[in-house]
């Protein structure tokens, strides 16, 4: 079963009457076929429409779609011999962050990201995608792995933000996050970050200060989020949408502003709609964006991406 979100209504009518056709055209008794040729064309065009006008919050809504693709669907994809390294060697392990080694495309890499966990059981598992310190943790000991032996890194980011539970902050969240992010700009190797359905707060940017930074068209990246940030200005979270529209927190937005450095389309409607061909072309621009990065000096790699932090937000808003 397809799952709609609130805007989807009038699409989701449109294709239950599509599927009521099909199973009486199944059964041989009449010929629908012209009106069913003419739904699935208004149906089409409805859902054209529609996501190429949505605003910021509807964005919001996409981006957090139960069947948007997680971490584990674009490893199953996009990379061969997947390894996973398991462990800060430090607290535990935390399998809201998944990484190891892997094969790219022929190049062998250091592949992590946020895994948000299907059905309740995974959720819980992979504690929705929101990561404790020894997450962070774990990510700084396979980023330093990569470094030491010259392997490219790519993240694939999609939080909420970092857990910010009692334990979580009593084991040294903030100083995780930050030290992350500080390995994040000091490694020596390529490392190019996907934003792929929610960036969340600290918890994102602790796996994406990056050399470069791509984007899902419909994914959002932010300080905070649009309910949180509604509940401290306006002390109603009713005003999400509000918020989400004051924050710039889209694709496009983020583009403007140099955030981000690529804007990867996604299928009409949505990556969730048709998840093997969004898959393959965000690996398209990794690849890109990969090679573009190989054989540059290490320390040229370092000093690029540490300009490119400082610089960011610069000339205004």
């Amino acid at each position: 079963m397809r799952s709609y979100l609130e805007f989807e209504k009038p699409i989701a009518e449109l294709e239950a009457k599509i599927a009521e056709l099909k199973q009486l055209a199944d059964g041989g008794n009449t010929d629908i076929s012209e009106e069913l040729e003419r739904l699935q064309a208004k149906a089409a065009q409805q859902l054209q429409a529609t996501y190429a006008k949505l605003g910021a919050w509807q964005k919001t809504q996409v981006a957090r779609h139960q069947d948007r693709p997680h971490f584990a669907d674009y490893v199953a994809q996009l990379v061969e011999d997947f390894v996973p390294l398991a462990g800060d060697r430090n607290f535990a392990e935390d399998a809201a962050i998944i990484g190891g080694l892997a094969r790219f495309r022929g190049q062998a890499v250091m592949i992590m990201g946020h895994e948000k966990g299907r059905g309740i059981e995974g959720r819980v598992k992979h504690n929705f995608g929101m990561a404790k310190p020894e997450g962070y943790r774990k990510a700084i000991r396979l980023m330093r792995l990569a470094d030491r032996f010259r392997l490219p890194v790519i993240t694939l980011v999609d939080t909420a933000g970092a857990y910010p539970g009692v334990q979580a902050e009593e084991r040294g969240q903030a100083e995780a996050i930050a030290r992350a992010i500080d390995c994040c700009l000091d490694i020596r190797v390529p490392l190019v970050s996907a934003i792929v359905g929610e960036g969340g707060s600290g918890g994102a940017v602790a796996l994406a200060a990056a050399n470069r930074v791509v984007m899902f068209e419909h994914a959002i990246y932010s300080v905070i989020s649009p309910e949180g940030c509604a509940a401290i200005l306006w002390n109603d979270g009713a005003k999400a949408p509000d918020a989400a529209e004051a924050l710039r927190l889209t694709a496009e937005d983020l583009l403007k502003l140099k955030v981000v450095d690529e804007v990867v389309k996604e299928p009409v409607g949505g990556a969730h709609r048709e998840p093997a061909k969004a898959i393959a072309d965000l690996g398209d621009a990794l690849e890109r964006h990969l090679r573009e990065l190989r054989g540059q000096e290490p320390g040229s790699l370092r000093e690029a991406r540490r300009r490119k932090f400082l610089e960011m937000g610069s000339t205004g808003l």
